[in-house]
């Protein structure tokens, strides 16, 4: 007798009877993709719940929240990140490439993690004496740590209900099943059906849950986009593994969003890098056309970033683009710009742009930067080394403010770095150079290439 199958949309969750190109409940495209139906008869289980009338709404004054201290990882770029620390009874989804450094992420913050609190660190991926291995060479392989290599959920929450931990580590979610469902691990219900119990977990026994996901071929967590609506807190860890790699929050209930940790791997696990920007500049050839220096922020955090342009005579018909760490929509748009309002011929050029370190540059203050780098690579003339310049680029080619201006002219300076370019209309923000700091206020993007090239 063939299977029933149910389609399901991996963004919102939706069920349809069949597939469709376009899911009616959220409007994505491409987003269905068909699971097997439970069979008749073995539907969920129904979960005892509390007696009727037992809770009541309270004031928010007569909540107590002294519970609610929050706890170092041992990390100070993960502390930062997740917004001064852990929490105690929240769930923390934390999602990368493969082989970027989660496990190992994971492993070493139990280091301070055992020292006050009872860890279990449940693998679907590898046995205890695997995670034993690996323990050992981070250093944390005697340290108190409990290791469980199990995917059946409904086990797992048996061992919890009998260790009783404070904080559960699950590597991963796509792995781990739930006996109420009969989907393979990994597909939409049964990444939902583990990520709520696990969430139920979390608030009813005020366990600190974390949990590592895996990333489909887009770049976004694999599984139904609702995953990232129940957790309190989702990282992503991005970055090249031949550079520095970067923690990223993108969802915080308990701190701010889009703060990054910066993270080096070395033979004894990820190192943190306390100053990214000076790690960021490191091995930077001053005297050379082609590059140039910004300051974007990431998070609460200003970083300074080198972009490089390489444009050279096209020996095809259409001119090759191509960018590194920096939208390719917005790098044609700042070429497009260059060439018509800039007076520069760089339609016939082959173009490449790239970010030093592994760093995706989203913020439109890397505009000016970009335009410099490309103008000084046409022109072959180099931008001053002691130059950052700081400002997005308009379709007109008008140079508008950028927010935080003051913190980023102090980290410029901290720095070394003696000029900056920056608009000339600062909005309805005070702006005070720091001593040493020769602010060069430019209009447009003419004025930008005449002052410095």
């Amino acid at each position: 007798m063939k299977t029933k199958t149910v389609f399901y949309c991996t963004e919102c969750g939706n069920e349809t009877p069949k597939w469709q190109g376009q899911c009616q409940a959220c409007g994505s495209w491409n987003t269905i993709v068909e699971q097997p139906a439970a069979p008749k008869g073995k539907g969920r289980a129904v979960r005892e719940r509390e007696p009727l009338l037992t809770r009541k709404p309270r004031l928010v004054s007569e909540i107590d929240v002294s519970q609610e201290i929050r706890f170092s990882t041992g990390l100070n770029e993960l502390d930062r990140v997740l917004g001064g620390g852990g929490v105690k009874g929240s769930l923390v989804l934390i999602g990368g490439a493969p082989g970027i450094g989660k496990s190992t992420l994971m492993l070493q913050i139990c280091q301070q993690f055992c020292s006050f609190a009872r860890v279990l660190y449940v693998s679907g991926e590898e046995s205890e004496s695997q995670l034993k291995l690996r323990a050992q060479r981070l250093g944390v392989g005697d340290l108190g740590l409990y290791l469980f290599g199990e995917n059946n959920l409904e086990t797992i929450l048996q061992v919890v209900e009998e260790s009783r931990p404070e904080i559960l580590i699950v590597d991963s979610i796509q792995t781990m099943y739930h006996g109420d469902q009969s989907s393979a691990p990994g597909s939409v219900s049964q990444v939902k059906e583990c990520t709520m119990a696990l969430m139920q977990l979390a608030k009813s026994q005020d366990i600190t849950i974390f949990i590592i996901g895996h990333i489909n071929k887009e770049g976004s967590l694999a599984g139904p986009k609702v995953l990232e609506h129940m957790v309190d807190c989702v990282l992503y860890f991005e970055g090249d593994r031949q550079s520095y790699r970067i923690l990223r929050a993108a969802k915080n209930r308990y701190g701010a969003t889009n703060e990054i940790g910066v993270f080096e791997m070395d033979d004894s696990g990820l190192r943190e890098v306390p100053n990214p920007s000076q790690a960021l500049l490191e091995g930077r050839i001053t005297d050379e056309p082609g590059t140039c220096v910004t300051c974007v922020m990431e998070g609460a955090r200003p970083v300074l970033a080198e972009v490089q342009a390489l444009l050279t005579p096209t020996a095809f018909g259409n001119p090759r683009r191509s960018t590194n760490g920096f939208d390719y929509n917005r790098a044609m748009l700042l070429m497009a710009v260059l060439e018509k309002r800039g007076g520069l011929l760089v339609n016939t050029c082959d173009a490449y742009l790239n970010v030093i370190g592994g760093l995706y540059l989203d913020e439109p203050g890397a505009d000016l930067a970009a335009i410099l780098a490309l103008a000084s690579s046409f022109r072959d003339k180099p931008v001053p080394a002691d130059l950052v310049a700081v400002g997005e680029v308009g379709l007109t080619g008008e140079l508008r403010a950028v927010s935080t201006l003051n913190q980023r002219l102090s980290e410029i300076r901290r720095l070394g770095f003696h000029k900056c370019l920056v608009p000339k209309s600062h909005g309805k923000q005070t702006v005070v150079a720091p001593e040493g700091l020769q602010l060069i206020p430019v209009r447009n993007i003419r004025e930008a290439l005449a002052a410095l090239l």
